[in-house]
């Protein structure tokens, strides 16, 4: 699979960002028209330094255009709490790239790269110049926003230490060790609740995010806006048509979450989704054998875990073993960064020189921390995190037990200001899911288990493929094209698809999903 770097920078910083982690009836406001406030375009100087974005690409357009220079900014006034919409307010940043054929246009494409804790400011210029077809880019104004709480949106903060930014979960061998990691856990979730931004803890979440894009709808003066998101961003797409379906036009879902979101379920479903999609990289590292990790795809397994345990007793260069799994896991959401994966195995291996990791941003993480543990109950219970551990550990061996330890949301504040949105079969016929099947971060069966629950809303299309992502740029031109045009036509399969490996020569077919 092959991605630009721009979009691969998104992807990994989600990847990151996730090894770190009754019925909803809709309230006045997710009824009511949204107010049309006018958005005053401008420069977007200093979006990518301000917001801590990865999406704005550097890269030109065969055209010699460079999409980010392009790029407007606009900053929109919307209710911290949409319960009492005429009290405090926040700023949600958003980015407009406008079709340059008005003749094609035909509306607006709200676009998300994931996260949570991703800023999205620069994804409609990653998105242009990172292969996005240009027929879409000639029917869609692209627009791109900060999640509140994010960036050059108003931003929350937990007051993270360098030494918390470079934690990562223990691999729990033990019940003693989720006791020592809910040390770790309680310390964050006190100090997201002692911070300055305390006041928006309750309110930063997936479903008043979804309530902050029709705002921006509205804004736009749109009677309907499409859209297209990726990993986390299914979930935030999913959440916005089920409580807004008649302001809902094409709905496309990339990687997708199951239909409760980034629960401590999925949580557990990282061990799953690493153990589905690492037999690519020992299948890349085995062909390889200048690496010096193993001549069989079972003696590249062997490395892992003989690496794992080895930094676990004596790191080295900046990991232990929990930033050596975590960090593997991450990086294998894409196939061009197999030889990287591959080249920090030797380096840690052999003791050559290896550039120290870089912790993630405070904001990014204490964002990701106010949207996950506001959206659903974790577990309370240290005990349950210790029975989760073991039976992780067993099931998926390589990362299962430290991405079912024990975090921050089993200590969060009960603040929670409505039930989790359920996402169901009410609605239009709209929703075109993506999917790869070895996919790391959202594995196969969460994307399953959503589209179950949208029923006859959505259609689901698979890629025989490995890797976090899809559409725009990945080998599978069966997947990619499924999109394209259901974007730029408005025709979806007429039922679920099943796109077979990119054949090497010729063009690869398509086959009813079994």
């Amino acid at each position: 699979m092959h991605r630009k770097k721009a979009l691969s920078l998104v992807i990994v910083t989600s990847a990151v960002a996730a090894t770190t982690l009754v019925g909803c009836r809709p309230s006045v406001s997710d009824t009511a028209e949204a107010t049309a406030d006018t958005l005053r375009w401008g420069s977007c100087k200093d979006s990518e330094k301000k917001s801590g974005d990865t999406g704005e690409s550097k890269t030109r357009k065969k055209s010699g255009k460079d999409p980010a220079s392009r790029l407007e900014c606009a900053t929109l006034e919307v209710p911290l709490d949409y319960q009492d919409p005429d009290g405090r307010k926040i700023d949600i940043a958003v980015s407009r790239l406008t079709s340059e054929n008005p003749s094609k246009r035909r509306g607006a494409l709200l676009v998300n790269p994931g996260g949570p804790g991703v800023g999205g400011l620069g994804y409609p210029a990653a998105l242009a110049a990172g292969g996005l077809p240009q027929d879409v880019q000639d029917s869609y104004d692209l627009i791109g926003f900060d999640p509140r709480g994010v960036g050059r949106s108003t931003p929350v903060t937990c007051d993270l230490t360098p030494e918390q930014l470079k934690h990562r979960p223990v691999y729990a061998k033990t019940a003693a060790d989720v006791t020592k990691e809910a040390d770790h856990a309680r310390d964050v979730a006190r100090q997201c609740a002692g911070s300055k931004t305390s006041w928006m803890l309750p309110q930063v979440s997936t479903a008043n995010t979804a309530r902050d894009m029709d705002r921006i709808r509205a804004a736009l003066d749109e009677s309907k806006i499409s859209y297209f998101g990726g990993s986390y961003g299914t979930s935030l797409g999913s959440i916005f048509t089920t409580l807004f379906p008649g302001k809902s036009d094409r709905i496309v879902l990339d990687s997708n979450l199951g239909p409760k979101g980034y629960d401590f379920t999925a949580a557990r479903m990282f061990g799953r989704g690493m153990e589905d999609r690492f037999p690519d990289f020992a299948k890349y590292a085995a062909a390889h054998p200048g690496y010096g990790l193993g001549g069989t795809q079972e003696q590249v397994k062997r490395k892992f875990y003989e690496l794992a345990e080895r930094l676990d007793k004596k790191p080295a260069q900046g990991y232990d073993g929990a930033r050596f799994r975590a960090d593997t896991f991450g990086m294998l959401y894409l196939d061009s960064n197999m030889p990287l994966v591959a080249k920090t195995w030797q380096a840690l291996d052999t003791g050559r020189p290896l550039s120290p990791p870089v912790p993630d941003p405070e904001n990014a993480t204490a964002s990701r921390y106010h949207v996950t543990c506001n959206d659903s109950r974790w577990p309370r219970s240290i005990g349950a995190y210790q029975r989760n551990t073991a039976v992780d550990r067993e099931k998926y061996p390589m990362v299962g037990g430290s991405t079912s330890n024990i975090g921050p949301c089993a200590f969060w504040p009960q603040e929670r200001t409505e039930p989790q949105v359920q996402i169901g079969d009410r609605g239009p016929s709209n929703v075109l899911m993506v999917q790869n099947e070895r996919d790391p971060g959202s594995p196969l069966s969460g994307a399953k288990k959503l589209r179950k629950a949208f029923g006859k809303r959505a259609v689901l299309v698979t890629a025989d493929q490995g890797g976090h992502g899809v559409y725009p740029t990945t080998a599978n031109t069966c997947a990619n094209d499924a999109v394209t045009t259901y974007l730029t036509t408005g025709k979806r399969p007429a039922k679920d698809l099943a796109c077979p490996a990119e054949q090497p020569s010729g063009q690869p077919g398509a086959q009813p999903a079994a």
